[in-house]
């Protein structure tokens, strides 16, 4: 897979990662822009904050259905680790809080195996509390340079699942990369989401 350019994507790919944020179709979004922190390494962030309404729930499967601003509808399993989902009650509004960020590092000379790991941790609301669900994720994958395209300024990339083309835009970080070094690409994103109190009819 090649000709993508380095953005949030570039682990999408790397990792396989998913998103939460297709349940606000046009969310406003801060960050996005890859910047240099430092000689052979770049950070990106982007966050999200919508509000949703419960549209159902099913208290089976411990489901509850939102619907964003702009009308898309998006199903979230609640784990048993949230002990107040009995309050949950459908017309309550949530809000939905997302973030996602990467990192990559230029590892020079890099000896390391080609590899994704990924690891997950969650939160809760403590009892009497509102409800609210908490989850983060990261994803760290090891990749090796295969070929560097100096006429275009593009890297290939050769990860654990597949290969791909990242376009480095810093002439001053593209000349650092050399073929058989590794990258190091780390993606993380946290989503929470709480119920909030249902604003006054006017």
């Amino acid at each position: 897979m090649h000709g993508r350019p380095i953005t949030l994507t570039v682990a999408a790919a790397l990792a396989a990662s998913i998103s939460f944020t297709t349940l606000a179709q046009a969310p406003a979004a801060t960050g996005g822009a890859m910047k240099a922190t430092g000689p052979g390494k770049g950070a990106m962030a982007s966050t999200v904050e919508i509000t949703a309404t419960v549209e159902a729930i099913d208290k089976a499967k411990r489901a509850v259905t939102l619907k964003g601003p702009e009308g898309n509808v998006r199903t979230v399993t609640v784990g048993p680790e949230v002990k107040n989902f009995d309050q949950i009650k459908v017309g309550d509004l949530v809000a939905v809080r997302y973030l996602e960020a990467l990192s990559l590092e230029l590892k020079k000379g890099g000896t390391a195996p080609v590899a994704r790991t990924e690891s997950a941790m969650a939160g809760k609301a403590k009892a009497g509390e509102k409800p609210g669900i908490g989850g983060a994720r990261q994803i760290t994958v090891t990749a090796d340079v295969i070929a560097v395209d100096a006429a275009k300024q593009i890297v290939t990339l050769k990860g654990p699942e597949r290969t791909v083309d990242v376009k480095v835009h810093d002439p001053d970080q593209f000349k650092l990369v050399k073929v058989g070094d590794q990258v190091e690409a780390t993606y993380t994103e946290a989503l929470l989401i709480s119920v909030e109190p249902k604003a006054a009819k006017k």
